[in-house]
């Protein structure tokens, strides 16, 4: 999956689950943008705008884990919290300040898209 945030691609791996794959199927139908807003100088979160299936588990999170919190929330989290989450993916370009850079401090517009399957192998 790839995050364009501030004109820079920020490429995350899919973790194997069914929330992931339902990412991936929401994200079929075209880019999807979200408003996303700062919480805690942590993370940043905004509304996927559907409920998707939920694989909680007892983590801590850590620079460029995405996440998946309520069912319907995407979160990128830039520093560590413990909670109830859903692990999404896991940001693959970026080190944590670069990616705090990219992310900066407020509110951010997030477009998220998905590579189609090409000549049999899956990119994600």
């Amino acid at each position: 999956m790839n995050i364009e945030v501030n004109e820079t691609d920020i490429q995350v791996k899919l973790c194997e689950n069914s929330s992931a794959r339902a990412v991936e199927e929401l994200l079929r139908d075209g880019p999807l943008t979200l408003e996303m807003k700062d919480f805690a100088h942590m993370e940043k979160f905004g509304s996927l705008g559907a409920q998707l299936p939920a694989n909680d588990e007892h983590i801590t999170t850590e620079a460029g884990d995405v996440i998946l919190s309520e069912g319907n929330l995407l979160v990128i989290y830039y520093a560590p919290n413990t909670w109830n989450f859903t692990r999404l993916g896991k940001v693959q370009n970026l080190s944590e300040k670069e990616l705090k850079d990219v992310l900066g401090k407020g509110n951010i517009r997030a477009t998220l898209t998905i590579e189609e399957k090409m000549e049999g192998k899956e990119e994600r």
